[in-house]
């Protein structure tokens, strides 16, 4: 994999501007997304895994979203390849059922785990495959290495990953300094949202994942990166790069797939990516389809 690292031309502001549109987007289609979503074949805990997909597929969602909202286009895709899908929202604070991915990373990881079990005596299957969107593949991967999931979960996919930091296009130092100097706030940070100063770097969660490399014996590691992600810049800090697991550049499949961070939830070619990973010798190999959303 030849991996490259460009800042695609977008400034700050535009950063900015567009993850806040696509937030109050995301929160105003909650409702009708959660509603269309026990219809789908997603959520159904009734679903018996079969011959062919014998593992059912648990989604986790990425910082400040919701299971419903996030999987929306990738969730029915899977289930009608007929998966057995399943999602949750975990990590949720002070803005209650709305956002999830709040609470710190060590305690998300542990709640996963709780999900991962019901998933598994629900169904009878003795383990899982994990698909995560950007927090919700760095907690995964935590709750691979230490809460034991490694031993549950046979594929792990992640998409827009944070597993070395962000600088979040030059604003994290502006974070990390306000956090050092204004008494009190990493206080107040750590009581509102736990997992985002796990996500800056340096932060002991991250350390703590890194340490002798994020990926552990057992599951295949997917790693699925863009080049014009805006929210984990570099981009790179969801590369792997580590004996035994795989990394994507979405351009290197589809020179015209211009998606961001946020838009990878939407993105065609990430789904055939997914696919891919969940079943290496069955499913087909993932097509060039042009996608111009990057936000």
């Amino acid at each position: 994999m030849r991996v490259r690292v460009t800042n695609g031309g977008a400034t700050k502001t535009r950063r900015i501007l567009t993850t806040l549109i696509a937030a109050v987007t995301a929160t105003i289609a909650a409702p009708a997304v959660a509603s269309a979503a026990t219809h789908s074949g997603w959520n159904d805990w009734s679903c018996t895994p079969s011959a062919s997909h014998p593992r059912p597929v648990v989604l986790v969602h990425g910082l400040g979203a919701t299971d419903t909202v996030n999987w929306f286009f990738h969730a029915p895709k899977i289930a009608n390849q007929g998966y057995c899908v399943f999602s949750l929202t975990y990590g949720t604070g002070v803005l209650g059922p709305f956002a999830g991915g709040l609470a710190s990373m060590r305690d998300s990881a542990a709640e996963l785990s709780r999900f991962v079990d019901r998933v598994r005596t629900t169904t009878g299957a003795s383990k899982v495959d994990i698909v995560g969107h950007s927090e919700g593949s760095t907690m995964p991967a935590y709750y691979l290495k230490f809460l034991g999931g490694a031993e549950k979960v046979e594929h792990f996919v992640g998409f827009g990953a944070n597993y070395r930091g962000t600088t979040l296009g030059g604003l994290s130092a502006l974070a990390n300094a306000l956090l050092a100097t204004v008494p009190g706030l990493r206080g107040i940070l750590r009581t509102a949202c736990g997992a985002c100063g796990e996500y800056l770097a340096p932060s002991a969660f991250l350390t703590d994942l890194a340490r002798d490399g994020v990926s552990v014996p057992g599951p295949s590691y997917t790693s699925i990166v863009s080049r014009y992600d805006e929210v984990v810049t570099p981009y790179t800090s969801g590369v792997l790069g580590e004996p035994g697991t795989t990394d994507i550049v979405l351009q290197d499949v589809c020179a015209n797939d211009f998606a961001g961070h946020l838009s990878q939830a939407i993105d065609p070619n990430v789904t055939a990516l997914i696919l891919k990973a969940l079943d290496p010798a069955n499913a087909p190999a993932p097509r060039c389809t042009p996608f111009y959303l990057p936000l």
